[in-house]
């Protein structure tokens, strides 16, 4: 349905008011165009094929995310070898996830009708259960890195018990909420279309106090805390195993021997080299996977405008979805254990993993245990 034209006066001199062009030429139900956001309505409709080519990569982002973190919920809540405190982080990790891309047919509804044809409820509900999934994932990877942090600089006294995980868990879920409620009940900020009108999320367009400040302070409580928090966290733990590394070399050297690992000819990278790149991987994709959308709520909110044209909205959105595809693959599925249960559930899938034992397993989970979390 096209724009009610009895409405594009009101619309066109509001618009010429703040010095910007108009077009009102997007395929918007009339009774939801106080919804949309000005901005986007200086910039012409994109061409169908636009939106039919984003709708089909969302239906294999959801497909992907609906699979892959569909095994892990499956196989980590049921496999009695699982069911360990820093795995519920993982199960949470998960979660949140699958419910990020749980979203995915209210994108799909409106691509494939060319606009913002869910109107103003289906945006509430894209923009609610992303905030939700969003900052829960970002929390749950400062809980893992916390996690890694203790059992790998403390592996006598400091791993966690599952009533403390499940307790950081609940607060997890307790401090996504408002974040959540707020906007949605227009409390404080909101939730708006962005970009082709066909995905939403928090009002980072509206240059009035209370909606920057709602913007600055969600950029700091959903993005800064937990950056400070993994990038903290791993890089003492890269620090530890250098320095642990380092006094194993000076005492061999002592002894006057190769090394004091018993298997160090069967394992040539050093358990430093593998701490580093599971450490630096983590803290890559999380920098990857929420940087762009935190610094386009940023220009949107105290910069220049005019950079934001509905494609380059767009590109944000797209890579926090392949990042929360990607995530069982890279980091619950290299799980010894993970794949050892999989291959028992799923041989046909034909994993062939090898039974360790439960000596090799927690000696292999301190010391590479980061890989097994995400960014």
């Amino acid at each position: 349905m096209m724009a009610n034209w009895t409405r594009e006066p009101y619309f066109n001199a509001r618009l010429a008011d703040a010095g910007m062009p108009h077009n009102l030429g997007w395929n918007v139900p009339p009774e939801e165009l106080v919804h949309i956001p000005e901005h986007w309505l200086m910039y012409q409709e994109p061409d169908k094929s636009m939106h039919l080519l984003l709708g089909m990569v969302y239906v294999f982002f959801f497909m992907a995310s609906i699979i892959g973190n569909g095994i892990v919920l499956w196989v980590f809540t049921t496999a009695k070898s699982l069911r360990t405190a820093s795995n519920m982080f993982v199960v949470n990790l998960a979660f949140c996830d699958f419910i990020m891309m749980l979203k995915s047919p209210v994108f799909l509804y409106n691509s494939f009708h060319y606009g913002f044809a869910m109107g103003h409820f289906g945006c509430q509900i894209f923009a609610g259960m992303g905030a939700m999934s969003g900052i829960g994932a970002g929390m749950t990877n400062a809980a893992i890195a916390y996690d890694r942090y203790t059992t790998i600089t403390r592996p006598f006294d400091g791993k966690l018990t599952r009533t403390k995980a499940l307790l950081m868990i609940l607060f997890i879920w307790f401090y996504a909420t408002p974040w959540t409620v707020m906007p949605l009940l227009e409390v404080w900020g909101r939730f708006a279309p962005e970009g082709y009108l066909t995905a939403c999320t928090f009002d980072y367009l509206t240059r009035s106090f209370d909606n920057r400040l709602f913007v600055g302070t969600i950029f700091t409580f959903s993005y800064v805390f937990p950056m400070l928090m993994i990038i903290y966290f791993y890089s003492q733990i890269v620090s530890k195993v250098f320095s642990h590394e380092k006094t194993l070399r000076e005492q061999a050297k002592k002894m006057n021997v190769e090394s004091l690992r018993a298997n160090q000819s069967q394992n040539s990278e050093s358990a430093e080299l593998r701490i580093a790149k599971a450490a630096i991987t983590i803290t890559f994709l999380f920098v990857v996977s929420w940087t762009p959308y935190a610094v386009l709520a940023l220009i949107g909110a105290f910069g220049d405008q005019s950079l934001l044209t509905p494609g380059v909205s767009m590109i944000p959105a797209l890579n926090c979805k392949l990042v929360a595809c990607i995530d069982p693959y890279i980091y619950a599925i290299s799980h010894p254990k993970f794949r050892i249960e999989l291959q028992k559930r799923l041989p046909w899938l034909a994993i062939k993993e090898k039974e360790v034992s439960d000596a090799q397993s927690t000696t292999s989970e301190q010391t590479a245990v980061p890989q097994q979390t995400q960014a």
